[in-house]
């Protein structure tokens, strides 16, 4: 009897045959405009600079526009059936991670409430396991997680009595609980235990706020410190423990990857569930389900011997109706996703995913990846451990995952449920010491054959690479209720420097030996799958061909040089319908994912805004870092809210506070666009040129629109 199905797939053939027929027709016209371009340089009877440096342009954005289009060539969507799923005794173990840094800049309230949420999923708590990482080893998080563990108590039960799916307290005892409130209150106890619940919580906020009020500085230089703040055989709770790795000043850090690994080994020697899910300290759980809606895919036998991981969107609980900033990143979550989904899997979010321990360790097809320990079993695909039948064995797996046999052995059995979880003795505890260390993966394949890989900052982002040209898959899912919440930057500063750091991350990948167009080209994964890929770490170098029609195009209006056709040659329909197929195109995918024409406007403006700043910045980034001027830096978000960069963002007034270096070639490209718009259109009305100048003077015009926040921010500061 065949097993029943967990999980459907559906092409979007409506999309995806609209899509194919789009790229068809736009890819001709824009053959049509290179050949226009071309040909009249090729003459020589038209103005070679200016002609060159608009043809360089439209030649980049052709390229990437390719790329761009592997995401619309087979969009998918999923669903589930956890009602499928096998009985609770018989899910694998899961291991949640959760990593901090620094309590200034990522409130601890916050973080205490991830972990709640996640110690409160709808998953057999002997099963499930939470780990918190303190890069930080600030005192107040230990004793806020503490205090959280005291909590939870009271907390878990709670929400399972009740059936509650708004899991982060925070957010039930907010008017986002609202309805679930409601529709409890019809129960007689629940509003004595819901106002005992809220006062337990109360006391939890203020005890950490105290504490966090009267914090020292983190900590650079501190040893490995570990410890069990719930053991879940004590009660129906998870277990939680507390993690602050070993830091040292003359020791590489290697920032979240390194957290990421530290907590594989620490995790294997504890509770070695065979898959992990990793949260962002402020990503906190939003559905409960979370977990059994993973497994419908890594429990399918069609899919899992080759599944690495299974993706979530992120979403925002505080992004307004307005959204300026495009903190929902719509395109990536609806679009870009979906379509990559389709093509072999998506790219690692770095939040809100879970992933399967075995993938970060070896090749789902070519057992020779694997240390001598394992043997996998052609037949069924599973990992089957052999016994030590030499010193020579144990030393070349030593050699990859370290001097602990310990965690050698718990790797081995990472899917062997015949094999219980080891006793949190002391033996462990200081095993785990070990594992923390700074030291201890000196000599290793960690951080680059197994494990998180070291060669960029986006750790998840770049691993998900390598997993994928290995051979492994993934899936996203796009659930109707999201399963992750998290908070999103509210400012121009904040949104640019997390840009800045995705661009600087992505560009150094596509420029180092594992770029898409070698490394990836030739590795195990699909082409199409590989042009998404080479679309992200790319499409950053569109701030060039930006920047050169910002500038050519206003200062040929300007001198009155023409370099697009005349309105009167049927060339001009040509560049005329490539301009208007983009915004169609564009707003197609906006009105099909839910958005509107105000949605649509919003990311034009704020797509050349991020273009020419952070896209910019972080492609001198990494030519900066090459001729060895900057350092790797790891930039934490900050995610403390400003009350008033809050108000601003809700009434959708652009915050330019701190952000004046980004905002330097944005303002001399809004400037130099003023001017020569105004003394260019005095030249057209004295000259009378019109055919000839009309496409600059419209594109410098539509770029001044765009660009009216920052004109609107430069008239506001001059009158302070």
């Amino acid at each position: 009897m065949d097993a029943p199905y967990l999980h459907t797939c559906t092409v979007q053939q409506p999309r995806a045959t609209l899509g194919r027929i789009h790229i068809l027709l736009h890819f001709s016209a824009i053959l049509g405009l290179l050949y226009y371009r071309i040909k009249h340089l090729l003459h020589g009877d038209v103005p070679i600079i200016s002609w060159g440096l608009i043809t360089c342009a439209e030649l980049i954005f052709t390229l990437i526009w390719l790329v761009t289009q592997s995401f619309r060539w087979r969009p998918v969507a999923r669903s589930i059936r956890p009602e499928n799923l096998p009985a609770e005794t018989e899910l694998p173990g899961v291991d949640v991670f959760i990593c901090t840094a620094d309590p200034t800049k990522e409130p601890v309230v916050e973080v205490m409430n991830t972990v709640l949420s996640a110690m409160s999923l709808d998953y057999p708590p002997e099963k499930l396991a939470v780990y918190l990482s303190d890069d930080g080893g600030a005192a107040v998080t230990l004793y806020a997680v503490k205090e959280a563990c005291g909590f939870a108590k009271v907390w878990v039960p709670f929400v399972r009595k009740y059936g509650i799916k708004t899991i982060c307290p925070d957010a039930f005892f907010s008017s986002f609980g609202d309805d679930e409130r409601l529709m409890a209150m019809g129960r007689n106890e629940f509003k004595n235990e819901e106002e005992n619940t809220k006062a337990a919580y109360e006391v939890l906020k203020k005890n950490i706020e105290k504490a966090n009020s009267v914090e020292g500085p983190v900590r650079m230089d501190r040893p490995p410190y570990t410890e069990v703040i719930h053991d879940n055989k004590e009660s129906k709770l998870p277990l939680l423990v507390y993690m602050s790795r070993e830091r040292r000043p003359s020791r590489p850090h290697r920032f979240k990857a390194g957290a990421l690994n530290a907590l594989l080994r620490v995790s294997g020697v504890m509770s070695n569930a065979p898959y992990m899910l990793v949260l962002d300290c402020d990503m906190y759980c939003n559905d409960p389900s979370s977990a059994k809606q993973a497994m419908c895919f890594h429990l399918d036998q069609n899919i899992s011997t080759t599944l690495s991981y299974v993706q979530f969107p992120q979403t925002f609980y505080n992004v307004s109706k307005n959204d300026i900033y495009d903190a929902q990143s719509r395109s990536a979550y609806k679009n870009k996703y979906q379509g990559m989904d389709g093509v072999g899997g998506t790219i690692c979010a770095g939040t809100g995913y879970y992933l399967k321990k075995e993938a970060l360790y070896g090749s789902p097809i070519n057992q020779h990846d694997m240390t001598p320990l394992f043997l996998k079993a052609q037949s069924q695909y599973k990992w089957e451990s052999l016994l030590y039948q030499s010193e020579e064995s144990l030393q070349e797996a030593e050699q990859k995952f370290g001097a602990s046999r310990k965690f050698i052995n718990s790797v081995n059995s990472l899917n062997d449920p015949k094999i219980g979880k080891e006793i949190l003795c002391d033996e462990i505890i200081d095993e785990v010491k070990t594992l923390a260390s700074c030291t201890y993966e000196e000599n290793t394949s960690w951080g680059k054959e197994i494990g998180y890989s070291y060669n960029s900052l986006l750790e998840s982002s770049y691993t998900g690479y390598l997993l994928h040209s290995k051979g492994w898959k993934s899936v996203y899912l796009y659930p109707k209720r999201p399963c992750f919440l998290g908070c999103s930057t509210i400012d121009m500063k904040d949104a640019l420097v997390q840009l800045m750091k995705w661009a600087s991350g992505l560009v150094q990948v596509g420029f180092s030996k594992y770029s898409p167009l070698t490394y990836g080209f030739m590795s195990r994964m699909p082409l199409v799958q590989n042009m998404c890929y080479a679309y992200f770490m790319f499409s950053h170098f569109l701030s060039i061909p930006c920047f050169l029609y910002g500038i050519v195009p206003p200062l040929c209006f300007l001198i009155g040089t023409p370099v697009f056709p005349k309105v009167t040659s049927p060339w001009f329909a040509l560049f005329t319908t490539i301009f208007l197929s983009s915004l169609a195109e564009h707003l197609y995918e906006v009105l099909s994912s839910g958005g509107n024409l105000r949605t649509w406007w919003n990311e034009q403006r704020i797509w050349i805004i991020k273009t020419v700043t952070a896209c910019l910045f972080g492609c001198l980034d990494v030519l900066m870092k090459w001729l060895g001027v900057a350092k790797a830096n790891f930039r934490l978000t900050n995610k403390a809210i400003d009350e008033e960069k809050l108000r601003k963002y809700e009434k959708g007034k652009f915050d330019f506070q701190g952000a004046k270096l980004f905002m330097v070639p944005l303002t001399f490209l809004v400037v130099f666009n003023v001017v020569c718009f105004i003394f260019g259109m005095k030249r057209l009305v004295s000259q009378r040129n019109f055919e000839e100048i009309f496409g600059q003077g419209f594109l410098s015009f539509y770029c001044l629109v765009l660009s009216y926040p920052i004109l609107e921010g430069l008239v506001s500061k001059k009158d302070k």
